[in-house]
């Protein structure tokens, strides 16, 4: 069912958006006069690589600079490519790759591999069903730039401040996955574009009520600021990507 669920909302998806990815597509092709897609190298289930296909934010080789994390003051983000960001448009041409079977609409969200080659031992089980559009993780942590902002290392901050929740995030989802699970997160997620805060709200309960230890539940309300932690499966907070 929820592949066939996947197939339906991607395909009927990409029809409705087409339209607006069109005019999207054409101002980022615009502003440089090189392709308005980027496309991402990916780990997804079973560690196989797949390449996520993104509306480009960036300027050109961005990624070449070696910093994996972005934050909502990075300047290689383009004018466009903020709008991009704000409406979270590049996550829609990923629409392709849930049609494909390389993600789903609702899984952990896919990592590049120097981030996968950090996982412990706990945070492979991330690996073992498809990576998602959205998640719990998705509506938490749909701030991340602004967390990162003026961070000096963006990248070793989220693997302090984000990485630790984010992945007891998409373990406790792998965990307790159904296809009525799927659904409630797509509705949290699009309602979080109209009330972030009520959407947050909606996840806390829905996290409660699902017997996620006080912790996650406390830290999906995002009340409180970040502080380091360990990831999942580790004593040790993250001190190099090394």
């Amino acid at each position: 069912m929820k592949r066939l669920f996947d197939i339906f909302v991607s395909i009927l998806g990409l029809i409705i958006t087409l339209p607006m990815l069109i005019l999207v597509i054409f101002l980022v092709w615009v502003q440089d006069r090189y392709s308005p897609f980027y496309i991402a190298l990916r780990v997804g289930r079973g560690e196989e690589f797949f390449r996520m296909v993104k509306l480009r934010s960036m300027v050109i080789n961005a990624d070449k600079t070696g910093v994996d994390s972005t934050s909502k003051n990075d300047n290689r983000i383009t004018l466009i490519g903020h709008f991009i960001r704000r409406f979270k448009l590049d996550e829609i041409t990923q629409l392709w790759n849930v049609l494909r079977g390389e993600m789903s609409l609702v899984g952990p969200r896919p990592n590049v591999k120097r981030e996968v080659d950090l996982y412990t031992d706990d945070e492979k089980l991330l690996l073992s069903v498809a990576p998602g559009i959205t998640d719990f993780a998705s509506n938490v942590f749909a701030d991340e730039g602004e967390i990162l902002a003026g961070r000096k290392d963006p990248d070793l901050s989220y693997n302090q401040l984000i990485r630790p929740w984010k992945s007891r995030l998409g373990l406790f989802y792998v965990n307790n996955r159904s296809f009525w699970l799927d659904i409630r997160l797509i509705v949290l997620t699009m309602w979080a574009m109209v009330n972030r805060k009520k959407a947050l709200v909606g996840v806390s309960n829905l996290l409660s009520k699902m017997g996620a230890n006080k912790e996650l539940v406390e830290i999906s309300k995002r009340e409180n600021e970040l502080i380091p932690a360990p990831p999942p499966g580790s004593t040790q907070v993250v001190v190099s990507r090394c």
